[in-house]
C-alpha cells in the first residue's frame, strides 16, 4: 500500500482516485472545491487544504487537472509540489498539457531530487471508472517500472513511450485520432438519420465491422440519444487540439484534418456547448 497525494477530482479523477483506493492505497484528497471530495472522504480518504499539505507525508502525487495554467499553479504555485516535496517522492502528472510543461516539471523535480513523469490517459469517464484507461508514460524508465504497479489501479494499458514530455506527444496523437473519428461519426449518424435509419440498428451492424472504435460504439449511441452529458468536456478536447495544432506547427506539419475538427470543436464552444461532452459535435449537424 501506498500513500497518495491526489490532486483533481474532476469527471475522470473522482473516479481514479477510487479505484486507487480499491486498490488499497490511502489518498490525501485536495481539489478546488472541497464538496467533489465529499463522497470519497466518506470511503476513507483524507482531505488536505492545498498540494502542499496533501504531499507531506505522501511517497506518490497524482494530479489530474484541466488547463495548463492548473498544472503550473498545482506545480509551481505557493502551495505548490515541487517546493514541499520531499526529496525521492514520485510526482505522476496526469493531465494533458504542454509537452514543454512536463519537459520543465521533470528537469525541475530531478533538480530537487524528485521523480517525475507525465503519464495522460484515454477511456473518458467510462474508462476512468472501470479503471480501464490506456495511461501513456512519459519519464525514467525505471520511474515508470516502480509506478507502474500504482497506475495499474486506474489503467488496463499502461505503456511507457520515451522520455520527460514523450507521454504527452502520445496524448496529441491520441486526441488527433478522435478528433477526425469524431467528425466522422456525427456525420455518418447525421446520414443515417436523414436516410430513415434506424440508429440503434446502424450502430449495432457497422460497430461490429471495420467502422468500430470506442467513439462510435459508446459515444454514437449518446449522440443518437441526444445524450451530451460530458463523459469529457468539449472545452478540454478544444484545449487539447490547440496544443497538438501548435505542437503539429512547431514539428512544420500540415494536418488537415486536425484542422477541420479544431475548428469544428470550436463553433461548438462558442455556441456556449463547452461543458457538454464530446459527442456534442452532433449538434452542428443536427441543430
Amino acid at each position: 500500500m501506498s500513500i497518495i497525494a491526489f490532486v483533481g477530482l474532476g469527471i475522470m479523477g473522482r473516479s481514479m482516485a477510487r479505484n486507487l483506493m480499491r486498490a488499497g492505497h490511502a489518498l490525501f484528497l485536495h481539489t478546488r472545491t472541497r464538496a467533489r471530495a465529499e463522497d470519497l472522504l466518506g470511503e476513507g480518504a483524507e482531505w488536505r487544504d492545498s498540494p502542499a499539505a496533501a504531499v507531506a507525508g505522501a511517497g506518490i502525487a497524482i494530479t489530474m487537472v484541466g488547463l495548463p495554467a492548473e498544472v503550473e499553479e498545482v506545480y509551481y504555485g505557493p502551495s505548490g509540489l515541487l517546493d514541499a516535496a520531499a526529496p525521492g517522492t514520485f510526482l505522476i502528472d496526469m493531465s494533458t498539457s504542454p509537452p514543454d510543461l512536463a519537459e520543465r516539471i521533470h528537469r525541475d523535480a530531478a533538480g530537487r531530487g524528485l521523480r517525475a513523469l507525465d503519464a495522460p490517459v484515454s477511456g473518458g469517464d467510462v474508462g476512468a471508472r472501470d479503471a480501464t484507461l490506456a495511461v501513456m508514460v512519459g519519464g525514467e524508465r525505471a520511474d515508470f517500472e516502480a509506478m507502474e504497479p500504482v497506475l495499474a489501479g486506474v489503467g488496463r494499458t499502461i505503456v511507457h513511450v520515451g522520455p520527460a514530455g514523450s507521454g504527452q506527444h502520445c496524448k496529441m496523437v491520441n486526441q488527433i485520432v478522435i478528433g477526425g473519428t469524431m467528425l466522422g461519426v456525427a456525420e455518418a449518424l447525421t446520414y443515417g438519420r436523414r436516410a430513415g435509419l434506424d440508429a440503434a440498428t446502424v450502430l449495432r451492424v457497422i460497430g461490429g465491422g471495420a467502422a468500430g472504435s470506442f467513439a462510435l460504439n459508446h459515444l454514437g449511441p449518446r449522440m443518437a440519444a441526444g445524450d451530451f452529458a460530458p463523459g469529457f468536456m468539449v472545452e478540454h478536447f478544444v484545449k487539447d487540439m490547440t496544443i497538438a495544432a501548435e505542437e503539429s506547427r512547431r514539428f512544420a506539419l500540415d494536418l488537415p484534418g486536425l484542422a477541420l475538427a479544431h475548428a469544428q470543436y470550436r463553433r461548438l464552444l462558442e455556441l456556449g456547448n463547452g461543458r457538454d461532452g464530446t459527442q456534442a459535435l452532433f449538434r452542428l449537424y443536427n441543430p
